[in-house]
């Protein structure tokens, strides 16, 4: 337990000299004229992922992500709540195309939580649409370094 306390008093004290020096430096730039001011932090676009997690809240298609229940301009979509995945008459997994691609490929794991929170199952004939959608998402993200 002392080496615990010991080992965490003395990262802190490294800490504390490594955010020394990086202000001294950071000083020494606004003097010499290289920055006009310290550096502000940033928010995240929210749009972009944070990068904080294995895998981007913004991209996982598990409604334990969020619990937060947006709309896509679906509402009409909450009358098949509690309605089987394989029940779904042509007409019906049409109109859940039809709004599957009228939106972002962006916003597409988003409606897919908005959906299961909402307790609406996607039809069985988009589910491989929708994966691939996601899939290719995630593989452009990665390609930019998202």
């Amino acid at each position: 337990m002392w080496y615990l306390f010991v080992g965490l008093c003395v990262l802190g004290f490294f800490a504390m000299i490594a955010g020394f020096v990086r202000n001294r430096r950071l000083q020494k730039k606004i003097e010499k004229g290289e920055l006009t001011e310290l550096p502000s932090i940033q928010q995240v676009n929210d749009m972009e992922c944070c990068g904080q997690h294995e895998t981007c809240e913004k991209e996982s298609l598990l409604a334990a992500v969020s619990r937060e229940i947006e709309y896509y301009n679906d509402e009409e979509l909450d009358r098949f709540r509690g309605h089987l995945p394989e029940e779904y008459t042509d007409e019906e997994v049409e109109e859940f195309r039809d709004i599957l691609y009228t939106m972002k490929n962006t916003e597409v794991a988003g409606w897919v939580r908005s959906l299961q929170l909402r307790s609406v199952e996607l039809p069985d004939e988009l589910k491989d649409e929708v994966f691939m959608i996601v899939a290719e998402r995630r593989s452009d993200g990665h390609k930019r370094g998202e």
